[in-house]
């Protein structure tokens, strides 16, 4: 497989945001924030900061034309606050200098005077004090209240996992140039071009087609860049349409750290129940979701929490609240996942404490109450295959679990400061946006009179592969060699109303509109090729390896002969195509419907060996099967679950963001915040695909690939669990994430 970002990579070719070539008398700018968790604004002192030699202007929300606001879902969120600031970090001002160094330096001239106000950090108290976005959600299914009765165990706990930084290698950041009429050109380090273009647009009170956005590739994204690059392109296309020059605003790596949301921290109460076979009867559970100051995705993500509040498992008897709850930390935001992983940790505690005090394999549990083809999840969609059963057997078999599970018993028995863990993780991830209006995606096509193409799609390479899907569809379609292909940049004025780059759904969506304009130029070719040249007109014709085909025999031309015949002939050669994922709904009143095309499924086995004296602990294996349906680049699907892996599994270990009692964090630098590194790496990693079927709703029969393999990484924590548990038996078992080593050393020594 050749990946043309790849080879850029490597040689070091790849143009980011801050490698854009900038016009002659471009401007830099640098934001002010503020210096508290909340507080009232009384009054800004600039005359310092605007004294340097250099600094061109400072802007606040008196300067903003249009509205002074960028929420999404909720319009709650300011750009630049006014009256008041609801975290440490929330921007106040926006200097513009002529170079970056001077922009910064003066934001640290910038004196505020405030009177502080109380700050809430905790999502359980901003519940008791009424603090809610948006509005409670509640999924059930059959009666909670009166299944309790026919329980014989019944089991309650409370689970907490915690935020986890994005840490995308290029930060964020935008240029902003002024264009004739009026019109600004955003180049954005974003997920969601769209989004920036509404953004900017409100913000300076024009149309959407005043406004520009380009993407080229992002340097990483996880979410992070879905909602949270609107702000930095508002603020550079503010000051672009203030002073009428380009302007370029980049966040330092600890700026961007400090001020940006994570992924939700969840504060969860569960309570479950089981029969004597440990068929689990019923299942409660109440997720206290840590929003941040505003909603940004908050309400969606609850939304997919509550749709994954069962993973893998039929349960008759489920009731879910879930509450997104205003606290005054940065604004949360989507991260690989989207909620699903916050859910299907709480029930994999759930499942584990009720095996601990049962006294048997949390495995037993899992695999007597796996869901079934025709069973019902509890928002009321039904199961289309029994891949969750079959993978979750297949796994056991392939990888022989019994055999491992004696030979880590084994090991316990004889290492009395060194144990070994391990632990199995379903997987079930529904695919599509739960916001039915999102599914749906454009194509622009141009084959060139020289025979080569160029595709223009809503899709953003942020080094996924989705840019090598895409050029694998058209090269598929119209069976030319992928050289010929160019993938464009993201434009908003060459595609419009694009979803964002999320919800696994990038290469599925606009893999479906480039297939179908792909198939519509193909089409157009082959139904004309009669007309103009002394082939039959009867017969069937086809395209293969650069070939034309007539009734099976190769005839003379090829695939430029039969461009340049086209093109002289004035047949088209564009075609613009646009896909929305069939047979999907969700009725938000009553809390059911079929918001997914389809489910990724699979089951990840996790091994570990525990240095109880130290609490420090190494990956043994990962072994997984996974059901990719009929994978057409299998290099890039195995590198998105061995990468999605291991980022589950540091978000469950090291990736600890930790903020004082007065809300500033304190490990927005790499020097205080923990990821992974080569020593991470599991010593083996074993990654089995599953003879499947093809799936017409995934692109060319494959299924989805970016966020369900995050999910398996939730193992890691349960096979630390039994390795505690097999030096210490009597310890206090806590479920609260991560579980980094400090935590790891004093609990092996609690009873």
């Amino acid at each position: 497989m050749k990946n043309y970002d790849i080879n850029l990579h490597v040689k070091g070719q790849s143009l980011f945001v801050d490698d854009i070539s900038l016009p002659v008398g471009t401007l830099h700018a640098a934001v002010f924030t503020a210096p508290a968790s909340r507080g009232l604004v009384r009054q800004f002192d600039f005359s310092e900061a605007l004294a340097m030699n250099g600094v061109e202007k400072i802007l606040t929300a008196s300067e903003i034309p249009g509205q002074n606001q960028i929420g999404h879902v909720i319009h709650d969120e300011p750009l630049f606050a006014r009256e008041e600031f609801e975290y440490q970090g929330q921007p106040l001002a926006l200097v513009i200098a002529k170079d970056v160094n001077t922009a910064r330096q003066a934001v640290k001239k910038i004196r505020l005077e405030f009177d502080p106000l109380p700050a809430v950090l905790d999502p359980r108290e901003a519940f008791d004090k009424g603090q809610i976005i948006g509005k409670k959600r509640v999924f059930s299914c059959g009666n909670v209240d009166e299944a309790w009765e026919n329980c014989k165990y019944i089991f309650s706990g409370r689970v907490e996992s915690g935020p986890q930084e994005h840490l995308y290698l290029e930060p964020q950041g935008a240029i902003a140039i002024p264009m004739e009429s009026g019109r600004i050109r955003i180049i954005s380090s974003t997920q969601s071009p769209s989004a920036v273009q509404k953004t900017v647009a409100v913000v300076l009170g024009v149309a959407l087609n005043q406004i520009e956005v380009d993407v080229m590739r992002l340097g990483g994204g996880f979410g992070g860049k879905e909602d949270q690059a609107n702000a930095w392109a508002a603020m550079a296309g503010l000051a672009c349409k203030k002073l009428n020059k380009p302007v370029k605003l980049i966040l330092s790596r600890p700026v961007d750290m400090a001020i940006t949301g994570k992924r939700h921290p969840y504060s969860s109460d569960f309570k479950i129940g089981l029969n004597d076979e440990l068929k689990i009867l019923a299942y409660e559970v109440q997720y206290y979701q840590n929003a941040g100051a505003y909603a940004d995705l908050s309400p969606a993500i609850l939304e997919r929490t509550m749709f994954h509040m069962t993973n893998s498992y039929f349960i008759p008897n489920v009731r879910g609240t879930g509450v997104s709850c205003k606290t005054n930390l940065p604004p949360n935001t989507a991260f690989r996942g989207f909620g699903g992983p916050q859910a299907m940790f709480v029930l994999e505690s759930a499942v584990f404490e009720a095996a601990r005090q049962l006294k048997v394999s949390s495995m037993e549990i899992q695999k007597k109450n796996l869901i079934a083809e025709g069973e019902s999840f509890p928002y009321g969609m039904k199961l289309k295959n029994n891949n969750v059963q079959n993978n979750f057997f297949i796994a056991l078999q392939r990888y022989n679990l019994d055999a491992k599970l004696k030979k880590v018993l084994k090991f316990n028995e004889e290492n009395a400061n060194i144990k070994k863990g391990i632990a199995v993780m379903p997987v079930c991830f529904g695919i599509s946006f739960t916001s039915t209006f999102l599914n749906q995606a454009n194509a622009l096509v141009h084959i060139y009179n020289d025979g080569s193409v160029g595709v223009s799609t809503g899709a953003i390479e942020m080094g996924q592969g989705v840019s090598e899907k895409l050029r694998m569809v058209a090269s598929n379609v119209l069976s030319i060699s992928p050289e010929r292909i160019r993938i464009e940049s993201t434009n908003t004025a060459r595609v419009a109303n694009i979803s964002p780059t999320a919800a696994s759904s990038g290469a599925d969506l606009n893999g479906h509109a480039t297939r179908i304009a792909c198939e519509q130029l193909r089409d157009r070719i082959l139904k004309a090729i009669p007309a103009f040249t002394k082939l039959p007109e009867e017969g069937k014709y086809l395209i293969q390896e650069e070939k034309l085909f007539h009734d099976g025999s190769e005839t003379s031309l090829d695939w430029e002969s039969m461009i340049g015949l086209a093109y002289r002939n004035r047949i088209g050669l564009t075609a613009q195509a646009h896909y929305a994922t069939p047979d999907i709904f969700f009725d938000k009143e009553r809390e059911k419907g079929i918001p997914f095309a389809y489910h990724v499924t699979g089951t990840g086995i996790l091994e570990i060996t525990l240095d109880c004296m130290r609490g420090t602990f190494q990956m043994d294996a990962v072994e997984l099967v996974h059901d990719g349906g009929k994978s057409f680049v299998p290099l890039i699907d195995k590198g998105q679950l061995e990468g999605g892996v291991l980022q589950g599994i540091s978000w469950m270990t090291m990736e600890e963001v930790v903020y004082s009692d007065k809300g500033k964090n304190l490990t927005n630098m790499l020097s205080t915040y923990k990821i992974p590194d080569m020593f991470s790496v599991p010593g083996e990693i074993r990654i089995h695909f599953p003879e499947a079927d093809v799936y017409p709703d995934g692109i060319l029969g494959s299924k989805a690939i970016g966020e369900p393999p995050f999910m398996y990484g939730i193992g890691i924590y349960f096979a630390i669990l039994n390795a505690m548990l097999g030096f210490n038996p009597a310890m206090q078992v806590k479920y609260d994430a991560p579980l980094t080593n400090e935590k790891i050393l004093t609990g092996l020594y609690n009873k």
